[in-house]
């Protein structure tokens, strides 16, 4: 049985006390209420990178280069509609403040702290990568 194949991707911002931010998703759509890392969707003719660049400042309002962005991990998760495929990246420069425009809330967490918050199944795995990275 072949599932459809879903390209996202996600990003670990962290800032200069070693935290990382994490976003609720919405009321409304899938996962509601769950802690997630900044990203999304891959549009077709968009690298990974691109895709990071323009969902960082769709959801956040912040902005970031290529060459700030450090490929860290990746997420492959079967999902009952789709098969999930997430390279995710580091970050620690950006420019402007990030916004909860597209989510309900932001939070900079601990990296050890993040299995207290609710996360989708395919964000579980990267919280001990953070952990040993940070």
């Amino acid at each position: 049985m072949s599932a459809n194949l879903l390209l996202v991707v996600a990003c670990a911002l962290v800032d200069a006390d070693r935290r990382v931010l994490i976003a609720r998703r919405p009321a409304g759509g899938s996962m509601p209420g769950l802690w997630e890392f900044p990203g999304g969707k891959v549009e077709p003719g968009e690298t990974p990178e691109e895709a990071l660049l323009r969902e960082l400042k769709e959801e956040l309002g912040i902005s970031t280069k290529t060459a700030c962005l450090a490929p860290f991990a990746f997420a492959s998760h079967a999902y009952e509609n789709f098969h999930l495929l997430m390279p995710v990246f580091v970050c620690r420069k950006w420019e402007g403040h990030p916004r909860p425009h597209a989510h309900e809330a932001l939070k900079w967490v601990r990296p050890q702290a993040l299995r207290e918050y609710p996360m989708p199944p395919a964000d579980l795995p990267l919280i001990a990568p953070l952990c040993d990275l940070l």
